[in-house]
Formats: C-alpha cells, sequence, structure tokens
C-alpha cells in the first residue's frame, strides 16, 4: 500500500508518510495561500499540516462541525477571502471535508483533502449544509477535491468508536452503489471491494490500533466507497441518513451504522443481486444480518436510542424520509419506513 493513483479529475497519493508530499501538492496546483480546515479537536494534525506548508500556509481555520451548518460555511468562507486564500486543505473527516467543500462550492476554490477517517466523502461531488434543522445535498464539480492525499499514519490515533462507524458509513456507499438506478459494471466491482476491504479491516483496526496494514487497507476501502458515491446515486438509506442527521442532529457515522442493515432488510426482495454481492464480500449469507453482525462485532453502537434519538421524533422523521424520496428499488412507503426506524431504534436484528 504505497502508490500514487491519478485519474481525472481528480488525484489520489497514497501511502504512509504521505503527508509530507501536501506542501508539493499545493505548489502542484499553482496555490501560493492554503487556508487549512479542520475540527477543533483536530488541531494538532491541522498544525501539522501546516508546519509542512510553510510559507504557503495562509492560516488556520479550526471550526468544522457535524452536517456543515451554514453559519459555520459563510464564517469558513468570509475568513478565506479575509487571508486571500487560493486554496483550502480539509484535514480531518466529513465534517472538515464537508466544510471545505462548502468554500468551494461558493468560491471555486480548489481543496486538497487530506481524510483521517474512512467515510469516503473526500471521492465526491456531494456537499451538504444544515439550514434551520433541514439538511439538504447536491451534487456539483466544483466541490469535488482536486487531490486526496491518504496517509494511514494519520488515522493511528483515531478512536475505535469512531473509525469503527465511519468504516461502516463507507460500506453504506457501497450498498447503495450496487442496487443505484444507475449503478454499472466498473462501479459495482468497486463497490464489492470496497464491502471486502472495509468488512476484512475494520475488526483488526479495532483488535489492534498500530496496525498499519489494517489501517491502510480500511482507506483503501474507503476510496473506493468514496469512489462509488460520487459516480452514481443513492437510495433511501442516505434520505434517512441526512433527514435523522440535519433534522435530529445525530451524530454521522454512527446513524449510517445503525440503519444501514435494516436499509438493507427493506430492500432485499427487490434487489437481490445486489445483497447476492454484499454477501458474497461480507463472507455471509444474508446481507442484512451480515451488516448488524460486522458492527456488533467492532462495538459500534445498534440502536438509535443510544446515540439520542427521540421515541416520539421517529413518526417525524418517517414523514420528513417519504416527503421528495430519493430513488429506491423497493417502494417507500410511510408505514415500511416507520417499521424500518421502530427496529433501527430498538436496535433489533434484522429477520
Amino acid at each position: 500500500m504505497n502508490f500514487t493513483y491519478d485519474q481525472l479529475p481528480g488525484r489520489v497519493v497514497f501511502g504512509p508518510g504521505k503527508l509530507d508530499q501536501l506542501g508539493a501538492e499545493v505548489q502542484r496546483l499553482g496555490a501560493e495561500r492554503a487556508l487549512v480546515l479542520c475540527t477543533p479537536e483536530q488541531v494538532g494534525q491541522a498544525e501539522a499540516a501546516a508546519a509542512q506548508l510553510g510559507q504557503r500556509c495562509a492560516g488556520l481555520f479550526p471550526g468544522a462541525v457535524m452536517h456543515v451548518p451554514v453559519e459555520v460555511a459563510r464564517a469558513a468562507r468570509d475568513e478565506a477571502r479575509r487571508l486571500g486564500a487560493d486554496c483550502a486543505v480539509a484535514i480531518g473527516g466529513g465534517s472538515t471535508i464537508g466544510l471545505g467543500k462548502a468554500i468551494a462550492l461558493e468560491s471555486g476554490l480548489p481543496i486538497i483533502a487530506v481524510p483521517t477517517t474512512y467515510a469516503g466523502s473526500e471521492m465526491t461531488p456531494i456537499y451538504g449544509l444544515t439550514e434551520a434543522g433541514i439538511k439538504k445535498t447536491g451534487r456539483d464539480a466544483r466541490v469535488l477535491p482536486r487531490v486526496v492525499i491518504y496517509d494511514p499514519l494519520l488515522t493511528l490515533s483515531l478512536p475505535g468508536r469512531i473509525g469503527g462507524p465511519s468504516g461502516i458509513n463507507a460500506i453504506a456507499h457501497c450498498v447503495e452503489a450496487l442496487y443505484a438506478q444507475d449503478a454499472n459494471p466498473i462501479i459495482s466491482l468497486l463497490a464489492e471491494d470496497g464491502i471486502r476491504a472495509l468488512a476484512g479491516s475494520l475488526p483488526q483496526v479495532i483488535r489492534q490500533p498500530d496496525d498499519v496494514a489494517a489501517r491502510s487497507q480500511a482507506l483503501y476501502g474507503a476510496w473506493l466507497a468514496g469512489a462509488s458515491l460520487g459516480a452514481v446515486g443513492m437510495a433511501l438509506h442516505h434520505k434517512l441518513c441526512h433527514t435523522l442527521g440535519g433534522s435530529f442532529n445525530l451524530p454521522h457515522a454512527e446513524t449510517h451504522t445503525i440503519l444501514l442493515p435494516h436499509a438493507a432488510a427493506y430492500n432485499n426482495a427487490a434487489a437481490p443481486e445486489a445483497m447476492a454481492r454484499v454477501a458474497r464480500a461480507l463472507g455471509c449469507e444474508h446481507a442484512a444480518q451480515g451488516l448488524y453482525d460486522l458492527a456488533a462485532s467492532i462495538g459500534a453502537p445498534l440502536a438509535l436510542k443510544d446515540i439520542g434519538m427521540p421515541e416520539s421524533g421517529l413518526d417525524r422523521a418517517a414523514e420528513l424520509a417519504v416527503q421528495n424520496p430519493y430513488y429506491n428499488p423497493c417502494p417507500v412507503t410511510r408505514e415500511g419506513v416507520r417499521l424500518l426506524l421502530d427496529n433501527a431504534y430498538h436496535g433489533r436484528r434484522p429477520a
């Protein structure tokens, strides 16, 4: 796991220690003033990135938060403008990379993404912004990072309670890519291998956090998952995650982790070929049960009630989820979604 992969319209630099190429990658873009983005918790890693940039670092914005509230996005855009930044370096997980995308959406600034989790959003032209409790998503080529630096050494400090769910978040991209309305054989190959890579590596990452080979394999799976998400549409699972995240402020990766087995069960009869590929990649007989068991094996949360979802909000969540629904192989009904959410709320293993 030590290579550089170059594909239009993005560039991937992959391998242990590759953060030391950050300055060269900024220079390669022709940029002179990079704004480094991070969450308050990842200032240390952001400062290391700034040190790599030297005089090319225009400043640091440590304000990224979950679900990219529009107020935070505006503050970051203003800071980029004030500093005269001509590119942004987003080091962190989906929250930070999402903030970089929000800046790019308005300003067109090129983004270099340095992911430190396994969610895969760095490979997609998809953005999300939350305003007045509603999360809205969209696709725009301007937000696709120009360069992605995958350095597994940066994930060594990632706790299992965060890394495990972020990896299953990535698996969710792969699962839905397999039954997407615009699925195709090439992306299906990537998606199935992404599931296989993540399912095989995540338990080892949890058991032995210093295993760089396992971390590399998980990042490889995240890359494939992100590429899958970026190339085809998503379905009911992602609609539910966006609804619960934006309207109830639930943690993004954990919400994906809990809902995924139930979304797979919901679509099982309508997408048998896709579910067979998921089961094959997991090494099990039943895709939905295999996804649930994988989450359980790495100690991830299994019930919405355990991550802050109020039971009184399930009816509203079901109603929101069926408004402007995404494509889905199985018809989306309020009754069906309400039952799915009830099973997920209580953490029941899919039948």
